[in-house]
């Protein structure tokens, strides 16, 4: 997987995060409508799971890369990445109810800027180490204000504070879940290390529901096609998460995430039905934490010896020109 250049990484980034808004209203309503909010993670893990089982039929580069990752046997637990998300799918369902979206929100934007600060200073995503300098500490906390000031005027909930402590570990799994993803996807393919996350989420979110006895309360499946759409857009962040921290490291494709997450909200906002319209709070939010992304690649800490060596793309080997990147 060849290291796209940083614009086009974080114009990626952002992208992915806009879908991440239209993925977190659809598996909320479909949830809903279902009968238990469960239910509409479970869908989303298997839908983007069954449409990578049929690229891995239609794209060689994709069976090349999970080739690759049985030759070249990476460590275990760097297949675990997949764990991140169904950890904050089945986090979202309970302490949304008790927080309100509002400090939910803030607390996992506070999780991911710490996550990741401290995953590319420990050197576990593929861009290797990048030591804490006053721009990246300064962009993560202008983000948590950004999200912050974004969430004005909506309900706060109840401030539990053993609930937001586990919201904010959450978001700092999700940073760690990007940067073994990003591993994988160096040495193998993007949609290899994209299928082993839904797999292993997906296992993980059954579990979950069968514990929580979700199916056995359904209400029946909404015959509404766009409730169905959650794994797209899912297996869209996942690639963009990787194409984003491999080019500039965890904290700064996840700033760039949560721009697009806002952008997409305030578009939520202004064409759906019923919705809030313009939000100039969400608006100035989206600025300042594109601003975030901006500040946080000042002066970058130089990359230090010991992070991950860089595997030869499986995607070269296969087939001249390859890149691993996403094809069809």
């Amino acid at each position: 997987m060849r290291r796209p250049p940083t614009a086009v990484a974080l114009t990626v980034a952002v992208l992915g995060g806009v879908a991440a808004a239209g993925q977190g209203t659809i598996n909320a309503e479909l949830g809903q409508r279902a009968g238990h909010p469960v239910l509409g993670a479970v869908v989303n893990n298997l839908g983007g799971t069954l449409l990578l089982l049929v690229g891995l039929l239609a794209l060689p580069s994709m069976r090349a890369g999970l080739a690759a990752l049985r030759r070249t046997r990476p460590p275990w637990w760097t297949y675990l990445g997949g764990l991140g998300g169904a950890t904050i799918v089945v986090i979202v369902t309970y302490a949304v109810p008790v927080l309100g979206i509002a400090v939910f929100t803030i607390a996992q934007v506070a999780g991911g800027s710490l996550g990741g600060l401290a995953v590319d200073r420990a050197g576990l995503a593929p861009i290797g180490r990048i030591g804490l300098t006053g721009p990246r500490v300064a962009g993560a906390v202008l983000a948590v204000g950004a999200v912050a000031l974004a969430q004005v005027g909506r309900p706060l909930g109840e401030l539990a504070g053993m609930v937001v402590l586990l919201v904010v570990v959450g978001g700092a799994v999700v940073s760690l879940q990007a940067a073994l993803n990003g591993r994988l996807a160096v040495a193998s393919t993007t949609t290899a290390s994209a299928l082993v996350n839904f797999a292993v989420g997906t296992v993980v979110v059954l579990a979950v529901a069968l514990a929580v006895g979700a199916t056995t309360g359904a209400a029946g499946w909404p015959p509404v096609w766009y409730l169905y759409t959650g794994g797209l857009l899912g297996v869209c962040i996942v690639v963009a998460l990787l194409v984003g921290v491999h080019a500039v490291g965890v904290l700064r494709a996840g700033l760039a995430v949560v721009t697009g997450q806002l952008t997409g909200a305030l578009l939520l906002d202004l064409l759906l039905p019923g919705g809030e319209g313009l939000r100039w709070p969400v608006l100035v939010g989206a600025a300042l934490t594109l601003a975030a992304v901006l500040v946080s690649g000042g002066r970058p800490g130089r990359r230090r010896p010991g992070g991950p060596r860089h595997p030869v793309s499986v995607a070269s080997e296969a087939r001249p020109g390859g890149d691993g990147r996403l094809v069809g």
